[in-house]
């Protein structure tokens, strides 16, 4: 196992960040994943990193802090925290994140104070998270086996050892690791993902229809010069990486006033330490007008409400139900792995470069090109075995993109 993880480890590095000679990374860790944490910086230093810089987090002190701290103490993101990030990506460091929660950690906890700390963190990381949303900077979102989030997905293993081995087999597989070769893997899924990208830009849709049995009727119109992306990018540097190990996904904004219909959710959504589970979500001329959820549908509301416009869809991504990750019939209870085992769509801000000749322009800019604009982005499952796509030219030419759950073109 141990040489997997670190052939993990090197793929993160070269190709998740593809570090350059001298640059700075800069990593997020939980401090149980410290071990892995400490092979990433030896893999970096060795790919030729000039530096790491480690960032500790720790989601069980940030949970007895909002348990037991005034609100006005969660009111402000800390000012040092800001300016570090803020020049260390106007720098051009790299950033690399370890997601590893439990996806219940926060259940119990006063929703009031869990809102006025999202909304500090949105604020004070504005700057930085303007930057990596625009790719002005490498980034990458990488997973490791914590405790309870092992738990949490293999709940009828014996021994928390058992669970954490599970999910490790689990997070190698879906990432096509192996001992060797692990790079060529990785390069021949993406190469994939370059293709069937090539071929929806060929097609340029006016917009997209989206039917289910679950009771999913969605009309998704697409901005003027949309992109569909998937696997790498390209950093305004002309750096290529890999923002998602592992990744399935191809991707687009929609136009911000161009959805319409209703959605039903497909996966539980992980938000703020809490599940929010069997949700549907209604919209008109891209505004959500109405929201059901039989669990957590205040944390829900929360979300939507909670930031400006969070309530308008800024990302349309495209999954096929036959993925690895779908396929393993596993519930990660974790955004980066549930994204990329099912079509979904995103709560809040688009990726700029979602449509074409976007660098350097401001939010009004990208607003009137179709583009929301937020500090949130929250990303929810909508795909399911039976789901249809069906793609509209603007002189009504209509090809499926999606049968029975997965690609027709």
């Amino acid at each position: 196992m141990e040489k997997l993880i670190r052939a993990y480890c090197e793929t993160a590095v070269r190709s998740g960040i593809n570090i350059g000679k001298g640059q700075t990374l800069v990593i997020t860790c939980p401090v149980e994943c410290a071990y892995v944490a400490r092979m990433l910086t030896e893999e970096a230093y060795k790919a030729g990193a000039g530096e790491v810089i480690m960032r500790w987090v720790d989601e069980k002190i940030s949970r007895e802090t909002f348990l037991h701290a005034d609100i006005s103490k969660l009111e402000k993101y800390p000012e040092w925290e800001k300016m570090k990030m803020d020049r260390l990506s106007a720098e051009g460091a790299a950033f690399m994140s370890i997601s590893s929660a439990d996806p219940e950690i926060n259940k119990g906890v006063e929703s009031a104070k869990l809102k006025a700390w999202a909304k500090a963190v949105s604020e004070g990381l504005k700057v930085y998270r303007k930057r990596t949303m625009a790719n002005e900077n490498q980034w990458c979102v990488i997973s490791v086996p914590s405790d309870a989030w092992a738990k949490k997905v293999f709940p009828n293993e014996p021994t928390v050892e058992k669970a954490k081995e599970k999910l490790w087999e689990s997070i190698l597989f879906s990432s096509r690791i192996k001992e060797t070769g692990s790079a060529e893997n990785w390069k021949k899924h993406q190469d994939l993902l370059a293709e069937r990208a090539e071929k929806l830009n060929e097609l340029n849709f006016d917009y997209l229809h989206y039917t289910n049995s679950l009771g999913t009727d969605l009309k998704v119109t697409l901005p003027e010069n949309h992109v569909w992306m998937g696997g790498s990018d390209v950093s305004k540097s002309g750096v290529v990486f890999s923002p998602n190990i592992p990744t399935e996904e191809l991707f687009t904004a929609p136009k911000r006033d161009g959805v319409d219909g209703v959605v039903y959710s497909s996966k539980p959504l992980v938000y703020n330490g809490n599940l929010i589970e069997d949700f549907a979500v209604w919209f008109k001329k891209g505004k959500v007008t109405k929201f059901t959820a039989k669990r957590n549908e205040e944390t829900l509301g929360e979300l939507i409400n909670g930031f400006k416009n969070a309530d308008y869809l800024g990302e349309v991504a495209l999954v096929p139900f036959d993925s690895p990750i779908s396929q393993s019939g596993i519930l990660f209870y974790n955004t980066l792995y549930d994204e990329n085992a099912s079509c979904h769509f995103a709560f809040g801000a688009a990726y700029p470069e979602c449509v074409k000749d976007t660098h350097g322009l401001s939010d009004r800019e990208l607003t009137k090109l179709g583009l929301n604009c937020s500090d949130a982005h929250s990303d929810f499952m909508i795909g399911t075995a039976d789901l249809s796509i069906v793609g509209y030219k603007k002189d009504g030419t209509s090809v499926k993109v999606f049968e029975n759950g997965n690609f027709a073109l």
